[in-house]
């Protein structure tokens, strides 16, 4: 495992360079990448079918900052002073320990000063210049796909809190026992948390733009399904606790060994027993070989993209790609959970976990929603 970019380049070429980019958050934004490419191939081409139109938009130009944009920009370049030459100076330890750095209060109090101060005067400075005229209303459009920075910047902030949130509904205790750390820490994050929350902000971020819902879903849709395969990588090279069950199964003679069952060595969340002759940070591995279930994910949904991809310009009725990737969803992380490690609920005497509950509803939701499109779709057209 490569819980950091640093174990795989001296694994790679034996060289050391310390970087403070785990692998995980190295996927999880090439991830996010990857939707955004997609999702503004798709809204280009929705907008050339019209089924999507560009919005004008009124906006003031050469207004003066108020005092409040001052304070504001004054506090940022403060937090980036702060914080920024702090890590410089030291380096070694925000390698060693780069999320407990940020989210510390450790910093360089002058600094943070210096750079603030410098940063509002430049800011002052630039807009003198300029000789700024009376302020006045300029007409811009803006065609959807000029959005999709946006987009993806609301989805990966809502999707990483609602990943946050929907895990420590589903381990209460470890919330209950260290609530700073379990709010705090960029580990333990839910998948469907992040999609639930994730899809809510951008369908409202898209009605306060004016871009019709239906396009706007279906040309997210391939791209969600990518991300989370994507994703998945990250969460297997990094070995960050989402494996599967023990598998003492016999392993098919095609399959590799490290496909059919893996002890996850060196994985980020140090988890399980010391490895012989191992000195450094993450230095355990399992005691037990496990279904590599993040690779198995990575390979379906990355097949299941193509396979929307390939689909979403066969298919006519806005809406109905979307409700497929409901349904591909869905029964794909159905059937993984019944080799997955996960918190399980106990409902009438049966032991369920989060995931299989909400996969049961995203499949149910995408029947409805083929159903509901299709019949919207017929009853337009009479």
């Amino acid at each position: 495992m490569y819980p950091t970019l640093s174990d795989l380049l001296y694994d790679l070429f034996g060289v050391t360079i310390p970087l403070p980019i785990q692998s995980f958050g190295f996927m999880l934004a090439i991830s996010f990448l990857l939707a955004a490419w997609t999702l503004t191939l798709e809204l280009k081409r929705k907008e050339q079918q019209g089924l999507l139109t560009p919005v004008i938009r009124k906006t003031l130009q050469g207004k003066k900052p108020s005092s409040t944009d001052y304070i504001f920009s004054f506090i940022v370049w403060f937090i980036i002073g702060f914080k920024l030459v702090y890590i410089i100076l030291n380096y070694s330890s925000f390698v060693e320990d780069t999320q407990g750095v940020l989210l510390s209060a450790k910093g360089n109090i002058l600094a943070g000063l210096a750079v603030a101060i410098a940063g509002v005067y430049s800011k002052y400075r630039s807009l003198k210049q300029k000789k700024q005229h009376e302020p006045k209303w300029v007409e811009e459009k803006i065609h959807p796909y000029q959005l999709t920075g946006n987009i993806t910047m609301l989805a990966a902030v809502a999707g990483l809190i609602g990943a946050k949130i929907f895990h420590n509904l589903e381990n209460l205790d470890e919330l209950i026992s260290d609530p700073v750390g379990s709010l705090l820490s960029f580990s333990g994050l839910t998948m469907y948390g992040g999609l639930i929350c994730g899809t809510a902000a951008v369908l409202w971020y898209g009605n306060k733009n004016k871009i019709s819902w239906k396009p706007l879903i279906d040309s997210a849709a391939p791209g969600l399904m990518l991300a989370y395969g994507t994703g998945r990588i990250g969460c297997h090279i990094s070995g960050d606790g989402d494996w599967g069950i023990v598998n003492n199964l016999p392993k098919p003679a095609i399959i590799p060994d490290w496909a059919w069952a893996y002890n996850y060595p060196h994985n980020v969340i140090n988890e399980g027993i010391p490895i012989p002759g191992c000195a450094g940070r993450h230095c355990m591995m399992l005691p037990e070989a496990v279904f590599p279930t993040p690779l198995y994910e990575a390979i379906t949904c990355i097949v299941l993209f193509f396979i929307l991809w390939f689909l979403r310009k066969k298919i006519q009725i806005p809406g109905l790609l979307f409700s497929i990737y409901l349904i591909m969803n869905g029964v794909e992380r159905f059937f993984i959970e019944k080799i997955r490690v996960n918190t399980q609920y106990h409902i009438f005497g049966h032991g369920i976990t989060q995931a299989e509950i909400i996969s049961v509803c995203l499949f149910i939701a995408g029947v409805a929603g083929i159903w509901y499109f299709r019949k919207t779709k017929s009853m337009i057209a009479t």
